[in-house]
Formats: C-alpha cells, structure tokens, sequence
C-alpha cells in the first residue's frame, strides 16, 4: 500500500502558476484526476513545466499476464481545489522497468476542462518491494498468544505444526505450559529427539518470550501423567490428561 511520509495520506493541490495560491473556486478546482505509474527517471532534473506529451511518454504499463500494476481508487476528485490520494497498491515491485524506481502521476480526468492546460502532478521517485510470506514470517521474541508456527522450526500447516495441532497445542502459550510441565512428552509429540539441534532452537525460542506471572501443578501422582495447573489466584487454567497439557477454553464440561 502507498503511504506518504510517517505513513501520513498523501494530498495533492491545484495550484495559480503565477500566484503560487490554490485555486479554490471555478471549474478547475472540482474536476477529476486519474492516478498513473510513472517512470522513476521521469523529469529526473526536476524542471518546473513538462509537455503533456513527455509526461505520457513515462507511463508505466504493467507486465505481461502480471495484471494491473496499480490497484484501488484510481481516480482523486478536488474539492475546493485539493483532494486525497486514496488507497493505492502495488501488484508488482519496480526491480524490472529501467530506473528501478516508480513515481505516482496525476493528471486530469478526460472530459474536464479540455481547453484550459493543467500540469500534471507527480511525486518522488520510491522503490517498490515485494513482501513474500509476511503471513507466515516468524517473531523474533514470540507473544504468548501468537500461533504456534511463529515459532522457528515449525512451518506453518508442516508436519509439526499438524502434531502439536492434534495435541491441542494451538498458541505459543499452550507451547510453553506444554514445554514447563512435561518437556518430554512434548518431544515424544514432536517426535524430536533430546539432543537435536531442532530442538534446542525451538525451546530457546520458545523461552524468549516474555512472561510475569507463576503457575503451580497439582498432580493426583507423582508421574504427572495427570493434574491440574492453577495461577496465583488459584485459578485452574488447564488440565494435564495423560502428559498433555490443555487449556480450559478448549475443555468441554465433561472434562472439568
């Protein structure tokens, strides 16, 4: 998405060329403008005036079977000479075309005061940067309610993301309750061994992420094979049933 500085929208002005001021009244200061794809190296010396030839000569056109380069409201209506920018996105980056840059270009809509020169608009020149896999990018420190497969070493719908599922562990935090009170059966779950760098790198990760409170364990034996965790306020917060921890949420009234 196209932002402007600070993530601020991005205005444009109509503009006296001999006064400097807006123009706020007339036919000129409500028209329509549509929203273009400029070259980067367009009106690179930054002149003060264009042929309306040149700026059409810099239009970007998007690449074979890419689709449309820019989506979103493509047209910006003025309104007592000034109007918004709206939600614009790029389907593409800029790597591919000559400057390996874009500008945004804003010129007046057909049908809009056809005799009268308005200048076009343009804004500096920007990159455009593909995104992959934010969806499923992982968190330097993890939150205790991120999902699992923010943790490093489970892909996201992989093999171990699909065991810890059926195991019910669904939240970083159904991870560690997991991990504090039965580290092995954890393992077994996994199917990693004790000493696997895997292991190690997912536990590490796991035990960055930050936590303030204390739990306690209550076990009907001394194999923890069944029990009940409770926080400070002595309130149950889940269940152990044969090694796995669950949380209560995701207990049904039989259980509890």
């Amino acid at each position: 998405k196209l932002r402007g500085v600070g993530g601020a929208l991005i205005s444009v002005a109509l503009i006296d060329a001999n006064t400097g001021d807006v123009i706020t009244s007339g036919l000129e200061s409500s028209i329509k403008l549509d929203v273009v794809v400029l070259e980067g190296d367009f009106n690179k010396d930054d002149e003060d005036d264009w042929a309306h030839e040149e700026f059409e000569k810099f239009v970007v056109k998007e690449r074979q079977q890419k689709g449309l380069l820019l989506t979103g409201d493509l047209q910006v209506t003025l309104k007592g000479g000034i109007g918004e920018l709206g939600e614009l996105i790029f389907t593409d980056n800029s790597s591919w075309n000559r400057s390996k840059r874009f500008r945004i270009g804003l010129k007046k809509a057909s049908g809009y005061c056809g005799n009268t020169r308005i200048r076009e608009a343009k804004t500096d020149a920007f990159r455009v940067k593909e995104h992959r896999g934010e969806s499923s990018k992982k968190h330097d420190i993890p939150a205790f309610g991120d999902e699992i497969w923010r943790l490093k070493m489970i892909a996201k719908d992989g093999k171990y993301h699909q065991k810890l599922s059926e195991a019910g562990i669904h939240k970083v935090g159904d991870f560690l309750l997991q991990l504090f009170t039965d580290p092995m059966k954890l393992k077994e779950i996994l199917g990693i061994s004790s000493n696997s760098t895997k292991w190690d790198t997912l536990e590490n990760h796991a035990r960055s992420c930050k936590l303030n409170w204390k739990l306690y364990l209550y076990c009907t034996d001394g194999t923890r094979k069944h029990g009940a965790v409770f926080n400070t306020d002595r309130q149950l917060i889940g269940l152990i049933k044969d090694r796995v921890y669950c949380a209560t949420d995701r207990l049904s009234a039989d259980d509890l």
